[in-house]
């Protein structure tokens, strides 16, 4: 009788993870797994719960309860063995020391570090290799950090807000050297607060509120289940009572005198619209992620929200 190998253990496995300061719970029960090779975004407000999250799995932090496994092995043996690459927000340049000899340095700490010139080649600092660190450009400096990163050749990279204060230029050539080490069957996970760049370059968004997850799957997924297109109008006078009952409608806004609908059925929505009588200035728009970010994350209960959004939003395979 053949026996069936045993599954490899997913990059990143989050277990009722709780990391609570004070009477505040940063971190409520958090369920994560991501697979390997996934390029996964981590969207929240602030205070959400993003950089507390990134902190337990780096292991910079110690859950107050719950398990935080990276490969099978805890984030501390996962770091020791050089399969966890970060690049956080805070850091300073290193003063008199050139781009090639940091890399160099932070390579020689790892078991099986990258060819230095590769990592230089795919963070874009092959024309700054011999400039001092404490002398770039801010863009450059974050190309630096990216190059710091992967230095070690991780399996899995972690980015905290790893564009901000970049302009669109350095933005988009980031991402290009991102989706290049990704596409090298690396496990890739980062926080933005720039909605787009989720949309863009992540097979999977997660999406964080109050300490909690409250939706989990692709971009497109998230949109249709926070409702999936966008109907407005001018009342040009009109009552806006009603609405909220037509057919598809998730929620009702109105500004001034335009209504705007967000719903699942744009053309049931249309349809009922019409049938009712004229319809001035109708635009019909499917839901951005910004859209059901807002709509995700504006609730008062958490626990109302888990509920109610993530088994709709969630693939079957993931926790």
């Amino acid at each position: 009788m053949t026996q069936t190998a045993p599954s490899a253990p997913a990059a990143v496995s989050l277990t009722h993870v709780v990391k609570a300061y004070g009477s505040v719970r940063a971190v409520d029960r958090i369920d994560l797994d991501i697979r390997r090779g996934e390029t996964v975004a981590l969207l929240g407000r602030n205070g959400a719960g993003k950089s507390t999250t990134i902190g337990l799995l780096l292991g910079l932090d110690e859950p107050d309860a719950g398990e935080v496994r990276l490969f099978g092995r805890t984030p501390e043996r996962a770091v020791r063995a050089g399969l966890t690459g970060a690049m956080l927000q805070e850091g300073q340049p290193i003063p008199r020391v050139t781009v090639r000899e940091l890399i160099a340095f932070v390579g020689s700490t790892y078991p099986e570090p990258m060819p230095v010139d590769e990592a230089l080649a795919l963070a874009g600092l092959t024309g700054f290799a011999d400039r001092r660190v404490d002398r770039l450009s801010g863009g450059q400096a974050q190309r630096v950090r990216f190059a710091v990163a992967i230095a070690g050749a991780p399996a899995l990279l972690v980015l905290d807000e790893p564009t901000a204060a970049l302009d669109v230029a350095a933005r988009r050539a980031f991402w290009d050297a991102m989706r290049s080490y990704a596409a090298r069957g690396n496990t890739v996970l980062f926080s933005t607060h720039y909605l787009e760049e989720a949309d863009d370059n992540a097979d999977r968004i997660v999406v964080v509120d109050q300490g909690r997850v409250v939706a989990d799957g692709p971009g497109e997924r998230i949109k249709r289940a926070a409702g999936g297109s966008l109907v407005s109008f001018d009342l040009a006078g009109g009552p806006s009572a009603g609405l909220a009952a037509l057919p598809g409608v998730v929620s009702v806004e109105v500004r001034g005198d335009r209504a705007r609908l967000r719903t699942d059925d744009s053309d049931a929505t249309v349809v009922e619209l019409a049938r009712r009588g004229a319809v001035r200035r109708l635009e019909v728009a499917p839901a951005s992620l910004e859209d059901a970010f807002l709509s995700l994350t504006s609730t008062v209960s958490p626990t109302a929200t888990a509920t109610a959004t993530v088994g709709s939003v969630r693939e079957s395979e993931t926790v």
